[in-house]
């Protein structure tokens, strides 16, 4: 069992700090018009081709953003200036309410359990696991930092499953997003499923969920070559 981290096992999105931040740039807007235009953009640029670096990809997240919550157009200065910003924050990182009982199945059921990160470390993913306390449920950490490879890119998902001494067709990877992570694990020959906590489980292209309790369910179905 592989996971993602972010909006995947850990809430770390604090739209009432980042709407605050952006009062320092002259940019006003409400949690609510931030959320829609964060949820907005994530989707558009997960379905997109990863054609600038991860920095500058960040930059252009947040450019689009601001944008759309403001009802202006924000300048790339700007929005790395609040991307700089945003990184001296302190924010609260969670667990989402299903994370735990989750890993507690599956490590009931002496799966093998990794992270696969686009994040900045190794190191830094052990840290926030350490952090919300669900380290010790992990065998393997994989983080694009340390590795010089990111999600979509197949090669790290090959790594992870290496590192777990599985062959990809005996893993399932799950992620919150659709292209990046479900469907790019399926294409390094992973099981996969995209964790949609605002959809309605009905997608097939890639299998959509919605919560992390279904995830043993999908285990099973998958040993029973459903």
């Amino acid at each position: 069992m592989l996971f993602d981290l972010g909006d995947t096992l850990v809430d770390g999105r604090d739209y009432a700090g980042w709407c605050s931040l952006a009062g320092r740039f002259s940019l006003e807007f409400d949690p609510d018009a931030l959320t829609h235009s964060y949820l907005e953009v994530e989707r558009e640029m997960d379905a997109a081709p990863p054609l600038l670096d991860r920095e500058r990809r960040l930059v252009e997240f947040w450019r689009r953003t601001l944008s759309r919550a403001a009802e202006k157009e924000v300048d790339v200065e700007v929005a790395r200036q609040f991307c700089s910003a945003a990184r001296a924050l302190d924010p609260p990182v969670r667990l989402f309410s299903d994370t735990r009982r989750c890993l507690e199945e599956l490590a009931g059921d002496h799966r093998l359990l990794g992270v696969v990160s686009n994040s900045t470390s190794e190191a830094r993913v052990r840290a926030l696991l350490e952090r919300v306390g669900i380290l010790d449920y992990f065998s393997r950490v994989v983080s694009s930092g340390s590795e010089g490879v990111e999600k979509p890119d197949p090669e790290i998902f090959r790594r992870a499953v290496e590192r777990l001494r599985v062959r990809p067709e005996e893993a399932l990877f799950v992620g919150n997003l659709a292209h990046t992570d479900a469907k790019a694990a399926a294409a390094a020959g992973l099981h996969s499923v995209w964790l949609n906590r605002y959809g309605f489980g009905y997608g097939i292209d890639p299998p959509e969920i919605t919560s992390l309790l279904e995830v043993p369910l999908w285990v099973a179905r998958i040993e029973q070559g459903e």
